[in-house]
């Protein structure tokens, strides 16, 4: 994950957002810090950020016009790089509530990646205007709205 560090669809200086190909469900993000950090060494400035920026990204979510709720997981067994998952659960499938969402994610056939691919876009077009960042791993950082520490 060390080396993905210019990987995803969406970076600023501290993080970046990638798309995970070939799942049931209409769109799967992970978030990753662009180094190395796991939750419990993460510095006190990028814990916050976490916070602020997770938010966002669930508003981005579940904004898509056929999903109902974005599930947020830390599962952080297998790697010493932290990595946040969003699951987006599609709207009016009540089997995926809850815990079992990343089950149903497994058995489901795979969800159209020209639909995913779209929807992961308007998620990042809609991170950079409402967080900032950017598009690009090596694209200029794109200004958005200021943001309060306190």
């Amino acid at each position: 994950m060390c080396r993905a560090r210019d990987e995803g669809i969406w970076f600023d200086d501290h993080w970046r957002l990638a798309r995970v190909t070939g799942v049931g469900v209409p769109l799967v993000l992970m978030l990753y810090p662009r180094d190395h950090y796991d939750m419990a060494d993460l510095p006190d400035e990028m814990a916050a950020e976490l916070g602020v920026l997770t938010t966002h990204i669930v508003r981005h979510v579940q904004a898509l016009p056929h999903v109902s709720r974005a599930h947020v997981h830390r599962i952080g067994d297998g790697a010493a790089h932290l990595h946040i998952w969003f699951f987006a659960r599609p709207e009016g499938q009540v089997q995926l509530y809850g815990s079992w969402m990343p089950v149903w994610d497994d058995l489901l056939p795979e969800y159209p990646a020209e639909v995913a691919e779209a929807d992961a876009a308007a998620v990042a077009d809609a991170l950079v205007a409402s967080y900032g960042g950017r598009r690009s791993a090596t694209d200029e950082q794109t200004q958005g709205p200021v943001r309060s520490a306190g």
